[in-house]
């Protein structure tokens, strides 16, 4: 393609809403413009970048054996609440009237709307295993869309659904989309770890999500480097160490702890090392006031304390829930306390002689001792690992990282099958309900990760996959005979497969070069009138910065043998 007949609007300055690396890039390089909060129109370089990468994502998925369908963006309500998740999903369902009043929803994801379809069409074991999957646009009604296309509001997706006749089928397709995203995100050249995770609203008994380590992310990835266990710090979990403490136990004492009510504070007013405060948070469950414990020196993880507990929402207590309790905000504790159920973490079990809230103001426990002064109604792991904890399967010590999630995959088992009706005949004659995984990969999302990872201050260093044009051509001068020879070059390169971008443009050499770095092809090719004096081209590599040059005459074979040699 030609430059001078082509849209791409570069921007030499950084538009004043756009924060993180991939968001800047993909608005500077005319990749993309915004209409809207989280909503991007997406220009000609953007979407050839979109289409690349589902192009690979089309072939493993082809590969592993599903089938690509598409769906109706456009879903009934009443397949939500068909299913139970209605309420559970939340604000985020976009949701829309009808002229005649009826109830719809832009999808957000398809587990009910395939679901209606494989009920209504399989009728026997024969007809499974089976993964239908779709590349389509979806919509969340985020309350902050931020960072460009890592948390929007319209955003394209690959959504894949398994169903089988058992537990066991289940385990083979999600192994076989597990591998097929391995493929994938490996063939995009990305740095990403598979890492355990929590189902969140889509539900089911077992996920993976698929992790692009990158600053921007907002999860954070919880690593071993001595074995292969990696989780989202969501569900990470580390080797329980006793205290260790050998003492015994002292009477309980209230004591005055004034301007002293964060952590840091206790620790140098009470003289006590924080692992023996037991830090208390107040909750709000679904109908109940929930108090977490964990012990000073680790933060209580809301997830798990969720999952702990089975509940589908959970949220901290506002100050009206601290009304008509016997405790203050800021000096709440478990002694004592009334109407409000105690969790502890397993680690403060162990706790000898600790410090807690005194439910007063300025007020603290001196020498608490679980069990001895306080009540707990259950015991489990709900904090967050920390950089260093001991690693859960080997001795290793746990790393954390940022890190995007570009993929995840789910077993769901009968969540959805079971309230829908997705039942087929087994090989008695039997009805069964149908086992389901889902699969899904952010089309959009892994660009922008890709950008993050694949950047510099210039611009974007494009992997070889995802390019969206494999060589730019800049034609340096007004001089005719390089515009020819840069023409027969260009074409060259075309016809041979080689997805080429000629600069044309009759701007000055400073604009062509940054716009090339904006722009971030993996190979540079610049020719002038020197360089064609010489018989040369001047090629220069932008993930490596790395400059050289080859024999005109010969550039063709040169050119191949480079791209095969980049990643």
């Amino acid at each position: 393609m030609k430059m001078s007949k082509m849209y791409i609007p570069t921007l030499k300055e950084t538009p004043a809403d756009a924060e993180v690396i991939s968001h800047k890039l993909m608005l500077r390089a005319g990749m993309m413009r915004r209409l809207g909060s989280g909503v991007y129109t997406y220009l000609p370089l953007g979407y050839k970048v979109i289409r690349k990468f589902e192009e690979i994502v089309r072939e493993e998925m082809n590969n592993s054996g599903a089938l690509e369908v598409l769906l109706p963006a456009l879903q009934p309500v009443e397949l939500w609440d068909e299913s139970g998740r209605l309420q559970n999903y939340g604000p985020e369902l976009m949701r829309l009237k009808d002229r005649h009043n009826r109830d719809f929803a832009l999808g957000p994801t398809h587990e009910e709307v395939i679901t209606d379809l494989v009920r209504d069409e399989v009728r026997s074991y024969k007809d499974l295993p089976l993964n239908l999957y779709q590349i389509q646009s979806k919509y969340r009604d985020e309350i902050r869309p931020r960072f460009g296309v890592l948390r929007g509001r319209e955003f394209i997706m690959k959504d894949a659904y398994s169903f089988d006749v058992d537990e066991a089928a289940l385990e083979e397709s999600y192994q076989t989309m597990y591998d097929a995203y391995t493929k994938i995100f490996s063939r995009c050249g990305l740095d990403f770890r598979p890492v355990e995770a929590d189902t969140g609203s889509i539900g089911g008994e077992g996920s993976h999500e698929f992790m692009v380590l990158a600053d921007a992310g907002e999860d954070i990835v919880v690593y071993c480097e001595e074995c292969d266990y990696a989780a989202n710090l969501e569900l990470a979990k580390a080797k329980v160490e006793a205290n260790g403490f050998n003492e015994d136990s002292l009477e309980l004492e209230l004591v005055d702890t004034p301007e002293a009510s964060t952590i840091e504070e206790l620790v140098e007013s009470l003289d006590l090392p924080a692992h023996k405060m037991i830090k208390a948070l107040l909750f709000k469950g679904e109908d109940e006031l929930i108090l977490a414990l964990v012990r000073g020196d680790y933060e209580v993880n809301e997830i798990k304390l969720t999952n702990l507990l089975d509940l589908n929402n959970l949220e901290l207590a506002s100050e009206e829930d601290y009304d008509g309790l016997n405790t203050v905000k800021g000096f709440t504790g478990p002694i004592g306390i009334k109407e409000v159920k105690v969790i502890a973490d397993e680690l403060v079990m162990d706790i000898v002689n600790g410090a807690s809230g005194g439910n007063k103001e300025d007020k603290h426990y001196l020498n608490v001792n679980p069990e001895r002064d306080f009540e707990v109604e259950l015991v489990g792991d709900i904090r967050e690992v920390r950089e260093g904890d001991q690693c859960l399967h080997c001795e290793g010590e746990l790393k954390l990282t940022p890190g995007i999630e570009v993929g995840q995959v789910f077993k769901l088992g009968k969540k959805y099958s079971e309230p829908l009706g997705a039942t087929f005949l087994d090989e008695n004659g039997k009805a069964q309900t149908m086992v389901m995984g889902c699969y899904g990969i952010g089309i959009t999302r892994t660009i922008a990760a890709t950008i993050e990872q694949n950047s510099d201050e210039y611009g974007i260093k494009w992997p070889k996959a995802l390019a969206p044009y494999m060589v730019e051509i800049l034609l340096m001068g007004k001089n005719d005979e390089v515009l020819e020879e840069g023409e027969r070059v260009y074409e060259e390169l075309k016809e041979s497969g080689i997805d080429t971008l000629l600069d044309d443009r009759k701007e000055r050499a400073g604009v062509k070069f940054n716009d090339a770095d904006l722009i971030g092809c993996p190979i540079r090719i610049t020719l002038g009138a020197r360089s064609l004096k010489a018989g040369k081209l001047e090629v220069k590599l932008r993930q490596t910065g790395e400059e050289l040059e080859i024999d005109l005459e010969n550039c063709l074979s040169s050119i191949k043998k480079i791209i095969k040699g980049l990643n």
